[in-house]
């Protein structure tokens, strides 16, 4: 009976968002956001993510044990891809013109759009800098630089940070994110969102500039770790990408 729920759990998981395989394809330019009453104040240099979703810079088993590939390849070929396709699709029908606006200007102003477009803007930018964070295991294991400095000062330590953090991860109610921001008074913090929320909107009610952020969904996880989330948040530790964190935190800190 185990092993027929897990192929099941498998197959139910490996079906998910069938409809958004594929390439998103270039978005015409329609319309500019309108108004700059950001939410957020946050660097340009930092607008790394945009409306497409990029290639993966591993393969789906680097990151293994800690994640594993078929999770990998589930959660980016198909989950990933559909919040891709949909946000396509939304910014076609509500005329927003990608050529002059930031997807973190969108999601600054993302009470001003339909629900589709803040499920699939947040999905998108959450995912993709959800593959940026990490990485094949080996190398630093470790904040570092004016990061591990100011996690010091806004936390008392790097555990202290770590804890928060694993807290925030965990007792986030079903669905949704763990981040680590920089807030507009220029100091860390940890906070949730749930479902494809993120910091950078202005519904949040914590607001800053997602520096890291975890997933926990159940569908980066439920192969591997069931219902043991708490197991999936230790290992992802292991394969985070500090050195892409250092510098985006640094181009964010100012």
């Amino acid at each position: 009976m185990k092993n027929e729920n897990t192929f099941s759990r498998r197959r139910f998981l490996m079906n998910t968002g069938k409809a958004g395989l594929g390439c998103v394809l270039a978005m015409p330019a329609l319309a500019s956001l309108a108004g700059e009453n950001a939410r957020v104040n946050f660097a340009a240099d930092m607008n790394d993510i945009g409306w497409q979703q990029t290639p993966l810079g591993y393969s789906y088993k680097a990151l293994e044990p800690a994640i594993d590939a078929l999770t990998m390849e589930i959660h980016y070929t198909k989950h990933a891809a559909t919040y891709a396709k949909n946000l396509a699709d939304a910014v076609k029908a509500e005329q927003v013109n990608t050529a002059s606006t930031s997807i973190e200007k969108l999601l600054n102003n993302v009470s001003r759009y339909t629900d589709k477009m803040r499920n699939n803007a947040g999905g998108h930018y959450n995912h993709e800098l959800f593959w940026k964070s990490l990485k094949a295991p080996g190398g630093s294991n470790a904040p570092s630089g004016k990061l591990a400095d100011m996690i010091t000062r806004d936390f008392g330590s790097p555990e202290a940070f770590k804890t928060q953090f694993n807290n925030a991860a965990k007792d986030r109610f079903g669905s949704g994110w763990a981040w680590l921001i920089y807030t507009n008074d220029k100091k860390l913090a940890v906070t949730s969102t749930p479902n494809q929320d993120n910091p950078l909107m202005d519904v949040a009610p914590i607001k800053g500039i997602p520096v890291l952020g975890l997933d926990v969904w159940e569908h980066a996880y439920y192969l591997k770790y069931q219902n043991k989330r708490p197991d999936y948040i230790t290992a992802w530790w292991s394969v985070i990408n500090w050195e892409y964190i250092r510098k985006r935190a640094e181009g964010i800190i100012k």
